[in-house]
């Protein structure tokens, strides 16, 4: 009998990076499940018309906890090899710390930091116990890099994400899976802009590969797409 497809669950993917990744994992023979936010058609529905019963669509906003629990309930009894958060919101980048609307600031941080770190908390029983779990983060995260300024609340927001994970893989420590950070370079979706320095193809192919290659690695990596480490 021949051994099970591998299986990832990547949480955002109904465009951009994370649609993106889908496509790369379907590509590379994997079964997957991934997510929208709303209830319209999107390209992983393009995606499920050409790939079947290989691709499983669930529906998820990160930002209300009570989602975050229907999906884990939703997907009780699937194990899975990947668990990647791909959902990620931007502000404006001359919208500082000064002058950004309480609003705004909560909408950024809830997405791009505490709703990921809960779905990791709610979902992280469903990974195998060698697998791999990675958040999709930004080089901008990085506190050693920021030399330029600017993005404020988006850097802040990442840096916040890379801190919960540092504080994950401390009381998850003696958990065999792998953790990634992953910073995908600056590219070229809806959210990078038409200026980004990188297409989709360029970028996605490489994260999956640096993904890849953590797989049975323990432990916390905060990696770009070419593989290298990025200062904390």
């Amino acid at each position: 009998m021949p051994d099970a497809k591998p299986k990832a669950l990547i949480v955002g993917a109904s465009r951009g990076l994370g649609l993106a990744m889908v496509e790369e994992y379907l590509s590379r023979g994997w079964d997957v499940v991934g997510t929208v936010r709303g209830s319209g058609r999107t390209g992983l529905h393009d995606l499920k018309d050409k790939h079947g019963a290989s691709l499983q669509i669930e529906t998820v906003d990160i930002a209300e906890q009570d989602q975050i629990a229907a999906l884990r309930e939703k997907l009780a009894g699937q194990t899975f090899d990947l668990l990647f958060v791909n959902s990620g919101v931007a502000n404006g980048p001359d919208e500082a710390v000064r002058n950004v609307s309480t609003d705004e600031f909560i909408r950024v941080m809830v997405t791009n930091a505490l709703g990921p770190m809960r779905v990791i908390e709610e979902l992280d029983d469903l990974v195998t116990p060698t697998g791999t779990i990675g958040v999709m983060s930004s080089g901008l995260g990085s506190v050693a890099d920021n030399e330029d300024g600017g993005w404020e609340v988006y850097r802040g927001s990442k840096a916040a994400l890379n801190t919960f994970m540092r504080s994950y893989a401390a009381e998850h420590r003696k958990d065999g899976r792998s953790l990634v950070i992953i910073s995908p370079g600056w590219v070229r979706t809806d959210m990078g802009g038409p200026h980004a320095t990188l297409d989709v193809s360029e970028s996605i192919p490489r994260v999956v590969d640096v993904i890849t290659a953590q797989s049975g690695k323990r432990g916390l990596s905060y990696l770009n797409y070419q593989g290298k480490s990025v200062r904390w």
